[in-house]
C-alpha cells in the first residue's frame, strides 16, 4: 500500500520535481532529466527512504537536491580546478534574463530564493531540504534578495 501511495504521489510532484532538479543543475535540461531518473531509482531501490518526518514534497527535494550535488561533485572532479568558472558576480550579468540573475548569486542564496518563490516551500521547510539552521537559511534569503534588488536597480539606472 504504501508503494502504491508513494508513486502515486511522485506523479503529482513530477513536473514540480523536475523543474527543481533543473534548477538544482544549473538549468541544464538533459542533466536535469538523468539527476531525477537517478533519484527515481533510489527511492525504488530503497535508498532514499520517505520517514514520515517532513512533507512528502520537503523530502523528495532534499533527495533531489543532494544528488544533484553528488552528480555535480562527480564532474567536478574530472576537470581540473582552472577549468571551474564561478558563477558568483558583484555586478549583475549583461544578460538580464531571471535565469542569468538567479545563476550569478551564490548557491545557497539561489537554492533558497527558488524554492521559496518557484516553489511555494517555507523557510523552515527550504531549511529542511538543505540540512541548515533556520537563522542560516533566513540570512541567505534575505542576502539573496537584497542582491536581486541591487541588480535591477542597475540595470534600471542605465538603461
Amino acid at each position: 500500500m504504501k508503494n502504491h501511495w508513494l508513486e502515486t504521489v511522485l506523479k503529482e510532484l513530477h513536473q514540480e520535481a523536475f523543474h527543481w532538479s533543473r534548477q538544482c543543475c544549473g538549468f541544464d535540461e538533459d542533466q536535469a532529466k538523468d539527476v531525477l531518473q537517478l533519484v527515481y531509482l533510489k527511492i525504488l531501490e530503497g535508498k532514499a527512504n520517505y520517514s514520515e518526518r517532513a512533507k512528502v514534497k520537503t523530502w523528495l527535494f532534499s533527495v533531489i537536491r543532494f544528488t544533484a550535488l553528488e552528480e555535480r561533485r562527480r564532474e567536478t572532479n574530472t576537470s581540473p580546478l582552472e577549468d571551474l568558472d564561478l558563477p558568483y558576480q558583484e555586478d549583475p550579468p549583461e544578460n538580464e534574463s531571471h535565469e542569468a540573475l538567479l545563476q550569478a548569486l551564490p548557491d545557497r542564496q539561489r537554492e533558497v530564493l527558488l524554492m521559496v518563490f518557484y516553489h511555494d516551500m517555507t523557510l523552515e521547510q527550504c531549511a529542511e531540504v538543505m540540512q541548515l539552521h533556520i537563522g542560516t537559511v533566513r540570512t541567505h534569503y534575505d542576502r539573496g534578495k537584497k542582491k536581486l534588488k541591487e541588480w535591477i536597480e542597475k540595470t534600471r539606472i542605465e538603461k
